[in-house]
């Protein structure tokens, strides 16, 4: 695997290194011992799958409060999506900063998502699939969420969504 830091401190793009032969690859999409060696210690110990029916459908922003913080790594297994991560640590030199990569099925790349960072995709393919891998168990009650739209963060999105949950759109301002 390569890592690639980004503009905000602990979201790692993760690329895979496929060994390739006439049947196909293989790759590790995840092995301890290379994240601790690239200084990105993260076991998971959960595994969810976001299945997404249309394109330009949008999940997030979403992270857990504090004491609950999740990290993530997220990818693609079918299709394609925007992928975003918004730093929310208040203390962060990249508080409120964005940082987007697309992740596709067929590049592998996934994203690393620290604790107090909130995460966020838009589908760019009908029927795509996204794969987390979670370093804690869910915390019911201590979701959290931004507007995807929020002015304080001024994210590009590639375009505008067509699908969005209800609590997504109803999210109000961000208030640092």
């Amino acid at each position: 695997m390569r890592f690639q830091s980004t503009e905000i401190a602990g979201v790692v793009a993760v690329d895979l290194e496929p060994v390739t032969d006439a049947r196909g690859f293989f790759a590790r999409l995840h092995c301890p011992e290379e994240f601790a060696a690239a200084g990105v210690p993260f076991v998971p110990v959960q595994t969810s799958l976001s299945r997404n029916h249309a394109a330009l459908t949008l999940r997030g922003l979403h992270y857990q409060a504090a004491q609950h913080g999740e990290a993530k790594l997220v990818r693609a297994v079918r299709g394609r999506i925007f992928d975003v991560a918004v730093d929310l640590r208040p203390d962060s030199p990249t508080h409120r900063r964005w940082t987007g990569t697309e992740l596709s099925a067929g590049t592998g790349r996934a994203l690393l998502i620290p604790p107090g960072v909130a995460h966020g995709f838009l589908t760019l393919e009908p029927e795509t699939d996204v794969l987390y891998q979670i370093d804690r168990a869910f915390a019911p009650g201590h979701e959290r969420g931004a507007r995807w739209d929020d002015p304080a963060f001024a994210i590009a999105w590639p375009a505008r969504p067509q699908v969005i949950a209800e609590r997504d759109a109803a999210y109000p301002a961000y208030e640092s």
